[in-house]
């Protein structure tokens, strides 16, 4: 995977760079879920994820010695007690496997359109038919079992409509009636309840299992906002009269024993913040009443405070790696000088 002739550009360095991060990280906690799952039916779809990710760092190995491209310290067996009991329900590895296969769908695509070598071009092709084939594979999966989660139901249009007035926009006059939620609105409420109920469960576990008494706080902190979001968004489809279907149970174990690092929790909440912002802005760009809007926007605002203040605690424990960057010209400079 590498046209040497031609460098990098500062876009491929940094979708190379993240990935090899994200990709050492779920091979730690896929392999943990691997050793305890039983579920026949779920355990192949986790292996193949697993797989993906084992597959993409080794081809990120080389393209990385070939570019003389400095590795990041990344993540490793040193991050994952295998030795701790279980703590994911089998029903939840299949939940996350989905949600993750959907992260990577954006992402992967994303990266594509700022790459410009071919071989890189290329290798995130690959990874985005291989996280769609993954979405498939455990959404099929969910279904055969009953219970994947569906999207509310609301009747067929049979004839094309346009809007007649602004009012169409409203929904912050508490005097008048709000207009009944669309399609489009609806899907990304419901979208934004699942991605936050896999956010509660994660972060129960973590906060259960960290021997810090400040990851536990973060943790408990990102499951209240995650709940709060939830009761937010299902209250808003409720008062519109829209049908919201129950959950699955995605349960974790009473387990307290340390399983991930520190590192690895924090910055896995630090990718799913990020996620679930992009998803609050294109839902607010795409919702057309205004009380929406307002809402996605100061829930992104609670959501960037808590990523901050993850980044904050991983600044402190030197555990938050430097993406690859310019130098400082200026300090180069000064620096020289002084000689």
């Amino acid at each position: 995977m590498s046209e040497q002739k031609i460098p990098l550009t500062s876009a491929e360095i940094g979708c190379l760079w993240t990935s090899f991060n994200d990709d050492s990280m779920s091979m730690c906690v896929l392999e943990f879920m691997l050793k305890h799952l039983q579920d026949t039916d779920i355990k192949p779809a986790v292996q193949y994820a697993y797989d993906i990710s084992s597959y993409h760092l080794d081809q990120l190995t080389s393209t990385f010695k070939q570019e003389q491209f400095a590795f990041p310290h990344a993540f490793s067996a040193e991050d994952v007690n295998m030795e701790a009991p279980w703590l994911f329900s089998d029903l939840f590895c299949l939940s996350y496997v989905n949600h993750m296969s959907k992260v990577g769908m954006i992402k992967y695509g994303g990266f594509i359109t700022m790459s410009k070598r071919k071989d890189i071009r290329d290798f995130y092709t690959q990874a985005l038919t291989e996280a769609s084939t993954l979405y498939n594979q455990t959404t099929d999966i969910a279904l055969s079992k009953g219970i994947h989660p569906t999207h509310p139901y609301i009747d067929v249009p049979k004839e094309a409509d346009y809007v007649d007035s602004k009012k169409y926009y409203s929904g912050l006059n508490p005097f008048s009636k709000d207009r009944p939620l669309n399609a489009v609105e609806i899907s990304h409420l419901y979208s934004n309840i699942l991605t936050n109920s896999v956010g509660v469960k994660l972060c129960l576990s973590f906060a259960q299992t960290s021997p810090s008494k400040e990851i536990q706080d973060y943790m408990v902190r990102g499951k209240d906002i995650s709940n709060k979001h939830i009761q937010i968004f299902t209250s808003t489809l409720q008062e519109g009269d829209v049908p919201t279907t129950r959950l699955p149970d995605l349960s974790v174990s009473d387990s307290t024993t340390p399983t991930f690092s520190d590192k690895l929790m924090m910055y896995h909440m630090t990718l799913l913040s990020t996620a679930g912002l992009g998803n609050y802005a294109t839902a607010a760009a795409a919702s057309q009443r205004n009380d929406l809007t307002l809402n996605y926007e100061r829930l992104s605002l609670e959501s960037a405070q808590f990523a901050k203040s993850g980044a904050d605690i991983m600044i402190k424990h030197h555990w938050l790696e430097q993406p690859p960057g310019t130098k400082d010209k200026e300090h180069l400079v000064r620096k020289k000088d002084k000689y």
